[in-house]
């Protein structure tokens, strides 16, 4: 889960920053995971993008879905 949630934090650090804006522009954060016990672990990876005033976050479980990946990150953020 490392590797995923790291892989969605690059991509979402490159497409905030096509738009014009930043990771330090950030307002709300939503993770979907498909195992709550994966929350330290995207923690970890997390505080490396996040480190100071991070944003509001939730951390949403899922029983499953159809993709190939256990993960997925959505922002909303200031331009």
């Amino acid at each position: 889960i490392e590797v995923q949630t790291e892989a969605s934090l690059k991509a979402l650090k490159h497409c905030l920053e096509a738009a014009g804006t930043s990771l330090e522009n950030v307002v709300m954060v939503r993770i979907y995971a498909v195992n709550s016990g994966f929350y330290n672990a995207i923690n970890r990876v997390y505080a490396k993008y996040f480190s100071t005033n991070p944003p509001a976050r939730s951390f949403v479980p899922v029983a499953s879905w159809p993709m190939e990946f256990d993960i997925e990150i959505e922002c909303v953020a200031v331009a």
